[in-house]
């Protein structure tokens, strides 16, 4: 047994299509290549669209296509623990709260000739306005300063990196840009913590060595590197494989309505046939 811990961690927003199959045959071949192990984790953050229908399917599919895991974490079920990484981060004044829709946030950057795909950074509201809008119940999240983050880190701040490992097997290492994304949410307005807490708070907690996700997610790792940093937490090895393309030359997502794994199932394909159509 080797020192290799990596995770599937799916979001049951929806039924796993072909996309996940593939991340999932690329997460635990590359532990049993490694002598390793897979953990599966629930990231059931989002309140209003995850479904327990759709956690008990995950089980289900991840079963019928051959995979094993221990008890997993359901994040939904520690809240508390992403309050607290919060709440060291405000300790250490590199946050603030922003009560800005994402309407009123694309409204200024137009306003101010920006491309929309400028990277969000704001100042706290004054202290007597901001008290008054909490007063008031107005809703709010708190974000991280980047600002505030580099003279916090100082130099550090600039040799901020990882190590990524390709399919191949190919080793490099990646400067960290966490300027590429503004300030980051921490919370969301509707929920008490945001994907880029509950990820690396979740992935250091479990020992985590390397993250294997799609690269639809290898933006993240600019942010989430930021985060350790600040935390005290180790960086895992990342690994991105490619998408699964559907027909229309977009990547297969819940959201383009791609077929589920239970449909094709019911249709009488194998694993072997899901693993030989997600190209893995």
């Amino acid at each position: 047994m080797t020192d290799f811990v990596t995770r599937f961690a799916p979001s049951p927003t929806g039924f796993l299509h072909l996309g996940h199959a593939a991340s999932a045959f690329h997460v635990w071949d590359a532990a049993r290549r490694a002598g390793g192990k897979v953990l599966l984790r629930i990231e059931d953050i989002d309140q209003t669209r995850c479904r327990a229908e759709y956690t008990a399917a995950i089980y289900d599919d991840l079963a019928w296509l051959g995979f094993e895991w221990a008890t997993p974490r359901v994040q939904s079920e520690h809240f508390d623990e992403y309050a607290t990484v919060v709440d060291r981060l405000s300790d250490l004044g590199l946050t603030y709260r922003c009560f800005r829709t994402r309407r009123e946030i694309a409204a200024e950057v137009e306003a101010a000739g920006l491309s929309p795909e400028t990277p969000f950074t704001g100042t706290p509201l004054p202290a007597e306005l901001e008290a008054k809008r909490v007063a008031q119940g107005a809703p709010f999240a708190w974000r991280l300063s980047l600002e505030k983050c580099r003279a916090y880190l100082g130099a550090d701040y600039d040799r901020l990196s990882f190590e990524t490992l390709g399919l191949d097997g190919t080793r490099s290492e990646t400067k960290a840009q966490p300027d590429l994304h503004g300030d980051i949410n921490l919370t969301r307005k509707d929920a008490p913590t945001a994907y880029h807490v509950a990820c690396p708070h979740d992935d250091a907690l479990q020992g985590i060595t390397h993250v294997i996700r799609g690269t639809d997610l290898e933006d993240a790792a600019h942010i989430h590197v930021l985060l350790q940093r600040l935390m005290g937490w180790p960086t895992p090895v990342y690994t991105h494989h490619p998408l699964v393309i559907g027909p229309d030359g977009k990547r297969l997502a819940k959201r383009f309505a791609s077929k589920s794994l239970a449909s094709l199932r019911q249709e009488g394909l194998t694993p072997q046939d899901v693993k030989r159509l997600a190209g893995v």
